[in-house]
């Protein structure tokens, strides 16, 4: 279990994610991916970051099964502040940042991709935030960043999924390749984004953080209240509960 870094290339940094099986990151993994990403935007030799995970998805969120099987509340306060760590590593990574996306995509990977600069993603990709189901809140922010507004509402109630196609209509998906064809993808543009004058680069991705029209940091921050509350109440363990349940299940039969 890690986040590698390779540079296949002149200025680019590949950083691949490997939680087997199905890339849910337990608290520190959040924390080793936020450290990754910046040390590669930090590197003085990076023009830009290539985000890409092994295995069946891209990522698949949390890891729900550390939640529940940890007394109190420690895991799921250290989830959360490293959720916030990675999304905001992936934000204001100094260079900009690409996502390369295959299979699901769901929960904390809406985090990672709907804060990255551009997104490439195989013709299998899935996109979703399960949070409801998963008793907890959060994403909202980033989900927004991908879909229109009534879109992302829609989907956010009902737990559904959409594709990278369908993101692709939406402008949110720079290209949409078969699965082999992926990383290839992803270098391609990283190639051109780091054909740029290295410094320029670094004072367009703050230029244009800077002018966004909403603070991811704050926003996500204030959606996290709500998935504590949900905890408080009782909402979120019972949801985490039947979901860990319902997973030993599945994997009796």
């Amino acid at each position: 279990m890690s986040v590698s870094t390779a540079r296949p290339e002149p200025g680019i940094a590949v950083l691949t994610v490997d939680f087997p099986p199905v890339n849910a990151l337990p608290v520190q993994g959040w924390f080793e991916l936020a450290g990754a990403v910046r040390a590669a935007g930090g590197d003085p030799g990076t023009r830009c970051v290539v985000l890409t995970a092994a295995g069946r998805g891209f990522n698949a969120g949390v890891d729900i099964k550390e939640l529940q099987r940890t007394p109190g509340n420690d895991a799921l306060i250290g989830v959360s502040h490293g959720c916030f760590e990675a999304f905001s590593a992936v934000y204001e990574c100094e260079v900009p940042l690409v996502a390369a996306v295959h299979g699901f995509c769901l929960g904390g990977g809406i985090g990672l991709v709907g804060n990255a600069d551009a997104v490439v993603a195989s013709d299998d990709a899935t996109f979703g935030l399960p949070e409801l189901d998963r008793g907890a809140l959060g994403a909202a922010t980033h989900l927004a960043r991908l879909v229109p507004q009534h879109l992302m509402r829609t989907l956010y109630y009902t737990s559904r999924t959409v594709t990278a196609r369908e993101l692709h209509a939406h402008g949110s998906v720079w290209r949409v390749v078969p699965r082999e064809d992926l990383t290839a993808a992803a270098l391609e543009l990283a190639r051109e984004i780091a054909t740029k004058d290295a410094s320029l680069l670094r004072l367009a991705k703050a230029a244009l953080n800077g002018i966004d029209p909403v603070d991811v940091h704050r926003s996500y921050r204030y959606e996290q209240g709500f998935t504590f509350e949900a905890s408080l109440g009782g909402a979120g363990d019972r949801h985490r509960d039947a979901f860990v349940a319902g997973h030993r299940g599945r994997e009796r039969s």
